[in-house]
C-alpha cells in the first residue's frame, strides 16, 4: 500500500524551492543527483499556502469560506475574488456576487486564550445567515501556532448543523515553502470530508477536468470542446463547481488537469482510493503542449486514433496563422515568469514563434521540471533559471542584465523597467489550446509594436532598488545546504 501523501510538497524527494543557475547546469546537476536544497539568506515576500487553498475553492456554489486568521490574511483573496466576479460576467450571469468570505479576526487576546470560540461563533453566523451546503474552515499561521483544533471544532459543528458539511483545511503558511501545497491541502480535505473513499458506479466517458482559478471561461470552453470531440463528458472542477459535481469525482473513468501542478498529487490519490486512471502531462499552451495534453488523456481513454485525426485537422487550420505571427516575433528575446506549469508551458510556446528564451522564473524545480528543461535545452541551448517563490529583487536584476525584448508572465516589475509585457496568468482571456496560442502570439506582437505605455511607466516609476544591486549576482543570497 502506498504511503499517504502528507500534503507538503517538500516531502517528495528531489523538489527544490530556492535555486539560480543556467539551464544546462541545472539539467546536469539534477540528473547526477547533485542538486541540493538551498535557502535564501534574504527573501523579499513569499506566497503562502492559504491563498491557493482559498482560491482553489472560492467559486464553489452554496459555500462559505471561513479564514481562522488575523484580518490581514484574507487580503490574499483579492485576485481570486476578481477572477470569480469576471468569470460570472463571462458566463452570462447578470447579478454579479462576491464569494462569502468570513474572517475570525484573531488578535492578541486570541493568541493568549485561544480562538476556537471565535471560530464557533463565525461558523454559526455563517450557517444562520447563508444556510450553505459547505463551510470550509481554513487554518492560518496564527491558529496553527496557538494550536486551535479546527478538526474537532468542525466535527462538533457538524453535529450541531447536520445539513451542512464542515471541511477543515490545514493550510498553515509555515508548513511549506511551496505554495502549491495549498492546493493539496484543499483536495486532501475534500477527499476526507466529502468523498470519504466511497466508491460509486462509474459514468461512461465521464472525465474529471481539474482547473485552477486563473483559467478563463474561454479556455474552459476550448478544453471542453476538445474533449467533446472524442466523446468525453466533462466534470469541470472545482472552479465554478458545486457539491454535486464534487461528489461525482469518484464516478469518473479518468482524470486530467489543465494545470500541471494544480491537481497532480490529488489525481494520484484518486487512482489509489477510487481506481481512477489519470493523465499527467503538461499545461496545453502552444502547439506541442496542446498536442501532448490531448494525446495524454486520449491514451488513458483508449482514443489515440481519434485524437490523431483531430490534431492533424487542427494543425492544418492554425499553422498558416502561426506562421504569420512568427514572421513578427522570430528572433526576439523573451523572459518568462509564472507558476511551474505555466512558465514551462509558455517557454515551449515561444518556439512556435521562433523566439529565443533567455530567462525563466518558476516557484519549484522537480522531476517534472527536469523533463521540460531537457526539452527546452534542445531548442534554446542555454538560459537562466530562477527557482523563486515571489522574489522580485532577483527578477528585476536578471531582467536588467538579460535585456529581453519581451516579458511573458506576471508583469508588474518588468513593466516598470520599460519592457513590453504580456500576462500569462490571465483568467480573463484565452491562453490555452490551439486558438489560445493565436491570441497569445498576437498579444505579444501587439506589445512589441506598441511599447509606449511601458516606456512611459519606466520614466515615471522608480523601483525600490539601488543601482548597485543591478551590478551584483542575482543569486548571491541563495545558500546551498552543505
Amino acid at each position: 500500500m502506498a504511503a499517504q501523501y502528507s500534503g507538503v510538497r517538500e516531502s517528495v524527494p528531489g523538489r527544490v524551492n530556492d535555486l539560480g543557475d543556467s539551464s544546462v547546469s541545472i539539467e546536469d546537476r539534477f540528473r547526477k543527483g547533485c542538486l541540493k536544497r538551498a535557502d535564501r539568506s534574504f527573501a523579499q515576500g513569499l506566497q503562502c499556502q492559504q491563498i491557493n487553498s482559498m482560491a482553489a475553492l472560492m467559486s464553489l456554489e452554496d459555500s462559505v469560506f471561513i479564514s481562522h486568521s488575523p484580518q490581514g490574511c484574507v487580503g490574499c483573496t483579492i485576485m481570486a475574488v476578481d477572477m470569480y466576479r469576471v468569470g460570472q460576467a463571462h458566463r452570462g450571469i447578470k447579478l454579479i456576487k462576491n464569494p462569502r468570505v468570513i474572517v475570525t479576526n484573531l488578535d492578541q487576546k486570541s493568541v493568549v486564550f485561544g480562538g476556537e470560540q471565535k471560530l464557533r461563533e463565525s461558523a454559526r453566523k455563517a450557517v444562520e445567515r447563508y444556510a450553505p451546503k459547505l463551510v470550509f474552515i481554513y487554518a492560518s499561521c496564527a491558529s496553527g501556532i496557538i494550536g486551535d483544533d479546527i478538526d474537532a471544532t468542525a466535527s462538533s459543528l457538524s453535529s450541531e448543523y447536520p445539513g451542512t458539511i464542515f471541511v477543515p483545511i490545514h493550510c498553515e503558511g509555515f508548513k511549506s515553502k511551496v505554495c502549491a501545497s495549498g492546493f493539496d491541502a484543499a483536495f486532501l480535505s475534500i477527499n476526507k470530508y466529502i468523498l470519504k473513499k466511497e466508491r460509486k458506479e462509474k459514468i461512461p466517458n465521464l472525465v474529471n477536468l481539474f482547473a485552477p482559478t486563473t483559467v478563463s471561461f474561454a479556455d474552459q470552453k476550448e478544453m471542453e470542446r476538445m474533449l467533446g470531440l472524442i466523446g468525453v463528458q466533462v466534470n469541470y472542477i472545482p472552479f465554478y463547481s458545486s457539491l454535486e459535481k464534487i461528489r461525482r469525482i469518484p464516478q469518473a473513468v479518468a482524470s486530467t488537469s489543465i494545470c500541471k501542478v494544480f491537481a497532480d498529487e490529488f489525481m494520484k490519490t484518486l487512482e489509489e482510493d477510487y481506481g481512477i486512471p489519470y493523465s499527467h502531462t503538461v499545461m496545453p499552451i502552444g502547439i506541442r503542449n496542446t498536442d501532448k495534453w490531448y494525446r495524454g488523456i486520449a491514451k488513458v481513454l483508449g482514443k489515440e486514433s481519434e485524437v490523431e485525426e483531430i490534431i492533424a485537422r487542427e494543425h492544418t487550420r492554425i499553422e498558416p496563422l502561426v506562421a504569420k505571427i512568427r514572421a513578427k516575433l522570430e528572433g526576439k528575446k523573451v523572459f518568462i515568469c509564472g507558476g511551474t506549469g505555466r512558465s514551462f508551458a509558455a517557454a515551449a510556446l515561444i518556439d512556435d514563434f521562433g523566439m529565443k528564451l533567455v530567462g525563466l522564473e518558476t516557484p519549484t524545480y522537480d522531476a517534472d521540471a527536469q523533463v521540460d528543461v531537457e526539452y527546452l535545452n534542445g531548442i534554446h541551448k542555454d538560459f537562466v533559471v530562477d527557482v523563486a517563490n515571489m522574489q522580485p529583487f532577483e527578477q528585476v536584476n536578471l531582467v536588467k542584465k538579460l535585456k529581453p525584448d519581451a516579458f511573458i508572465g506576471v508583469p508588474e516589475w518588468a513593466a516598470k523597467l520599460g519592457i513590453p509585457t504580456t500576462h500569462v496568468l490571465d483568467g480573463k482571456r484565452p491562453t490555452m489550446g490551439y486558438d489560445g496560442l493565436l491570441y497569445l502570439g498576437n498579444k505579444i506582437a501587439e506589445q512589441l509594436s506598441n511599447p509606449g505605455f511601458n516606456k512611459k511607466l519606466a520614466e515615471h516609476v522608480k523601483l525600490p532598488y539601488r543601482d548597485s544591486w543591478y551590478e551584483k549576482d542575482a543569486f548571491k543570497f541563495i545558500v546551498e545546504a552543505s
